[in-house]
């Protein structure tokens, strides 16, 4: 009878231990914590390109010293001395590794998202033209329409595709080079004189509507579109039209705010429209504004140069190979002439994210996004 006892508590400590391995095994996955989606896509220009205009003949590539002096990788083509926006987003969603870029990215990549941003790269393809070869929305949509028909082979059928698609957070942040490398370039683009700023912004929604509707009909469900920040207050824009060099540039950032609030629109209308879509809206303009209002609350005490950079605010000239930058770079707003450093990179993302003011997103940020 005693022997009978001992092998039933001998199994049921067996079970017991069974169990107390599996609850242990099943928080170590909670506490690793698996991305709270299966794929990320990003869509953009230099301010998250992470590498694609690396091997092309362009003037806007940043694969080389100082660039990426706080990035494990180093110089991998990111314009930061660290880490971009979308990878502070890429990290918030739980990803282990960072998105790569489409450029060098296998198949088996494709399955939980890559990078399509291309320095330069704006809506109106003749956007940034002057500084060479860059891949244009219209080309990312291209290369994106690629990857999902690799996608269709690799799952089995269209299907699972788009069922796999439907689960995924697709950022897209255009718009930046439409003004900066071009309507405020006279000297190269005729925009500027064919149109006011608010002709402009129609010309520009027109076209991006139809680009997003593209993507949207390749699977896009989960869209958060990135508002264009304050071009008018970045280093290099300061060094040309600020007569104090801390002033931002009233008439580019009215322009952009013009542009932004259409995107907020379209937002508005694409969800009502577009069965199954949820679109949302990144106001970037609006956290660099808080941010500007109050930079020591967020860590930073130099806002109108850039870390590294010749002439005027260090805004003149964008950092050149190899050039010292600044030591403090954590409390610098900017690192470049045009580009954030990775303390405000993180800031950005960190706010796209989980909203830290209601105005930071519309109508949700990127964590709720996740969860529809």
């Amino acid at each position: 009878m005693a022997g009978i006892m001992g092998r039933a508590a001998m199994r049921w400590l067996q079970a017991a231990a069974l169990a107390l391995l599996v609850v242990l095994a099943a928080a170590a996955v909670v506490a690793r914590g698996e991305p709270q989606v299966p794929c990320y896509f990003v869509f953009g220009d230099s301010l998250v390109d992470n590498g694609n205009n690396n091997d092309i003949a362009s003037l806007a590539r940043a694969n080389y010293p100082p660039y990426g002096i706080d990035f494990a990788g180093g110089a991998t083509g990111r314009f930061s001395n660290g880490l971009t926006t979308v990878d502070a987003i890429s990290r918030l969603l739980g990803f282990d590794d960072y998105i790569p870029a489409y450029a060098g990215a296998s198949g088996d990549q494709l399955l939980t998202g890559v990078n399509f941003a291309s320095a330069a790269a704006g809506i109106r393809d003749e956007t940034g033209q002057q500084l060479g070869q860059r891949i244009s929305f219209g080309g990312q949509l291209q290369n994106y329409q690629a990857a999902v028909q690799q996608l269709v082979s690799i799952l089995g059928d269209e299907d699972t595709a788009a069922s796999h698609l439907s689960q995924c957070i697709f950022t897209v942040g255009m718009g930046s080079n439409d003004y900066l490398n071009n309507y405020f370039m006279p000297a190269v683009y005729s925009t500027s004189q064919q149109y006011t700023p608010e002709q402009y912004a129609d010309v520009l929604l027109g076209q991006y509507s139809q680009q997003l509707r593209t993507l949207y009909s390749y699977g896009a469900r989960k869209v958060a579109l990135m508002g264009v920040g304050q071009v008018g207050c970045s280093p290099n824009e300061l060094a040309q039209r600020s007569p104090d060099g801390a002033t931002c540039v009233p008439e580019i950032n009215a322009a952009i705010d013009i542009f932004n609030r259409k995107l907020v629109a379209l937002v508005d209308q694409f969800n009502s429209a577009l069965p199954g879509a949820h679109f949302t809206y990144i106001n970037v303009y609006g956290i660099f504004e808080d941010i500007l209002r109050s930079p020591g609350s967020h860590g930073l005490t130099v806002t109108n140069r850039g870390c590294c950079g010749v002439g005027r605010n260090n805004g003149q000239v964008t950092c050149l190979p190899f050039q010292t930058p600044c030591a403090n770079r954590n409390e610098y707003l900017f690192w470049d002439a045009f580009h954030p450093t990775e303390a405000a990179n993180i800031l950005v993302g960190r706010r796209a994210y989980s909203a830290a003011l209601a105005s930071d997103v519309h109508p949700v940020d990127l964590r709720t996004l996740a969860q529809l």
